[in-house]
């Protein structure tokens, strides 16, 4: 049966309210959550980036929930580092967390003055983070050289079981290609086609555990309400590669996103006032074989839509 789950947006939520909501949500019947982990936010609209690793531990230590972060190492987090952070929650909450391991997106990554690589070398660059967090959580000391640098790294404190490393695609080619490594898939919602595409690759490929889609949803109680709030919350992230990868700025997604409307919104966001059509929307996600949904109301208020969703989704869905 799938499981459903709230998606906590650090880029919209100051991580104070965003530690509430998720709170609320396990209240709610939500059986699990997801968080992004950005250091600036998409839009100035929405208007903030809490660190998502110290809140992670306050979620994981306030709720029981089941717990997971899509993450990049390779450049703002040396892989040390972020295996160091992994194996600290695992180790502290056990087989209650995961986290998704991408090759991350410019405008958070630029901070650090190192040039942005080409997607093929942020792939190639990924895949040894992956290789080296693997090693570092089995408890080896890693030394290695090649896209990163590893100088004879140990982490000490070891997490039973070891946290998942599950692999984070939007396209078909990248759901075969973490196959190889992935102890699961996290992807966003997409036509039903290419979903369908995607998750057969995947598998196909030799992918192994669960798969998790992020549903991109607006709900309000008017159909113009649902739609301002997309309009003004998500416009900016409607753009596929290479702008929304290689844009190095919070400013420059403002700029290309001044003039987007509802309609190209609706491509990646599902808007509706209606509770029964977002019912018929997931149970469609559902069947296409996706083990978990992480819903993620794409407002900056999130009770309203907890509690409706609770009351009229959840039960039906399950």
């Amino acid at each position: 049966m799938t499981r459903i789950g709230f998606h906590a947006s650090h880029e919209q939520i100051s991580p104070r309210q965003l530690l509430a909501d998720v709170q609320h949500a396990e209240r709610a019947g939500f059986q699990m959550a997801m968080c992004s982990d950005h250091l600036f936010p998409w839009s100035a609209r929405q208007g903030h980036s809490g660190y998502a690793w110290s809140w992670l531990g306050a979620a994981l230590a306030t709720t029981e929930l089941p717990l997971g972060c899509v993450s990049a190492p390779g450049q703002r987090y040396h892989p040390a580092v972020h295996a160091q952070k992994i194996a600290t929650l695992g180790q502290m909450f056990p087989g209650r967390f995961w986290v998704a391991l991408g090759s991350g997106e410019n405008v958070n990554e630029h901070v650090t003055g190192e040039a942005w690589p080409r997607k093929d070398q942020r792939v190639l660059r990924l895949e040894e983070s992956v290789d080296v967090i693997r090693r570092l959580l089995a408890g080896e000391e890693v030394s290695h050289e090649g896209r990163i640098t590893v100088d004879r790294a140990r982490v000490w404190e070891r997490a039973d079981p070891a946290p998942l490393l599950v692999g984070p695609a939007v396209s078909v080619e990248s759901a075969a290609r973490v196959a190889g490594w992935a102890d699961g898939l996290v992807t966003i919602n997409q036509p039903f086609a290419t979903l369908r595409e995607l998750l057969a690759a995947y598998r196909d490929a030799g992918g192994r555990g669960r798969t998790s889609l992020q549903v991109h949803l607006s709900w309000a109680p008017t159909q113009e309400d649902a739609e301002r709030i997309a309009v003004e919350q998500w416009r900016s992230n409607v753009f596929s590669e290479p702008v929304n990868w290689d844009t190095a700025t919070t400013e420059g997604f403002d700029v290309a996103s001044e003039h987007v409307g509802v309609d190209v919104v609706r491509e990646g966001v599902r808007i509706s006032s209606d509770l029964g059509q977002h019912r018929e929307w997931l149970a469609e996600y559902a069947e296409l074989g996706f083990d978990d949904l992480y819903l993620h109301h794409v407002g900056q208020e999130q009770a309203a839509f907890v509690d409706a969703f609770a009351e009229e989704v959840l039960p039906a869905l399950r």
